[in-house]
């Protein structure tokens, strides 16, 4: 089995400003509308909004197969600077996404990033190639990631 990227990120300028951005980024009821893979998350365990601690409940789903959740925790919560959750637990290894919102002349620059701090196994590699149908999830994941941002794009430059 290849080697798992253990990073990487992708980036784009928007002509609204950092707490625009930040609005849509860290509103994680919405990330269905961003991510082709999330396609649902709803704030849980009490928490009402982004802050530091916070969880939510995210459903996913690959190309074939059964969907899954998982309850991210929110790592960072920095209005207009940076949006980050960590998703871990035994068997699924410790993954963070991050959103970080830099100031341009034009307005943002958004790069979201992963990083694994503990990747997956290869039995659970080759389980989560079968949920989402998937000979290369690397590529999967990057192709995600771009798809993300240009919705993101779309919604803060059309508001």
């Amino acid at each position: 089995m290849a080697t798992r990227k253990l990073n990487d990120s992708v980036s784009i300028d928007i002509a609204a400003p950092p707490e625009r951005v930040y609005e849509l980024v860290a509103d994680i009821t919405r990330m269905g509308e961003w991510s082709p893979e999330c396609y649902q998350c709803s704030w849980a365990k009490g928490a009402t909004g982004p802050a530091v601690g916070a969880r939510f409940k995210a459903r996913n789903r690959g190309g074939r197969g059964p969907s899954w959740s998982n309850t991210p925790k929110v790592t960072v919560a920095d209005s207009g600077h940076a949006f980050a959750f960590n998703r871990s637990g035994p068997g699924i290894g410790s993954y963070t996404w991050r959103y970080e919102l830099e100031p341009i002349p034009a307005g943002t620059r958004l790069t979201e990033s992963f990083e694994a701090e503990k990747p997956l196994g290869n039995a659970m590699t080759w389980i989560t190639m079968k949920w989402t149908g998937s000979a290369d999830r690397d590529a999967n994941l990057h192709e995600g990631m771009l798809t993300t941002i240009a919705r993101i794009k779309a919604a803060a430059e059309a508001e």
